[in-house]
């Protein structure tokens, strides 16, 4: 058993993955070989048996430091302004006040009268303008309080990924 905090598990996961890629490297590299028929072959190191017991290995690994990571994530709550919320929830919230958010940020930027393309090349027609159709000030608002309770969500779940241990079995 080993004692690991979601950011550790993060940062092993990571380099399982770059351990990973290099037995997909090694086996993409070295299945096939050319060699003329006048040569000596250059044969590549490569056993299709060890690569494959490695990958699978690796593979075993993060799937068991992915689940642990999971359980944590729906066992554990976190208290954010005053509310508990599970870490899988927080995660789904953040993505949602994320997507939220960015078009807040688009509406907020908008002007309350701004002049449309013409629609003719004439010169004679008459200009239009668009008009925004919501008060620009509660957008504002909106805007700042969601892109607050984003941070404050995030830096709950940074402390906790910092500070929380876990034990998995690798």
């Amino acid at each position: 058993m080993t004692k690991m905090t979601s950011a550790y598990a993060n940062k092993v996961l990571k380099k399982l993955n770059a351990d990973k890629e290099f037995y997909l490297n090694k086996e993409r590299e070295g299945q096939t070989y050319v060699a003329s028929l006048d040569e000596e072959p250059v044969i590549p190191d490569y056993d299709y048996a060890e690569v494959s017991k490695e990958i699978a290995e690796i593979d075993s690994k993060i799937v068991t430091i992915k689940h642990a990571i999971n359980i944590v994530n729906v066992t554990n709550t976190i208290d954010v302004n005053g509310t508990n919320m599970t870490v899988d929830a927080i995660l789904v919230k953040m993505a949602q006040l994320n997507q939220r958010r960015g078009y807040l940020d688009l509406m907020r930027k908008r002007q309350k009268k701004a002049r449309t393309e013409t629609r003719y090349l004439s010169s004679a027609a008459k200009p239009e303008y668009k008009y925004l159709n919501y008060d620009l000030d509660v957008v504002k608002a909106d805007y700042e309080r969601i892109d607050s309770e984003i941070a404050a969500m995030q830096l709950a779940l940074d402390k906790f990924n910092q500070t929380f241990e876990f034990e998995v079995e690798i």
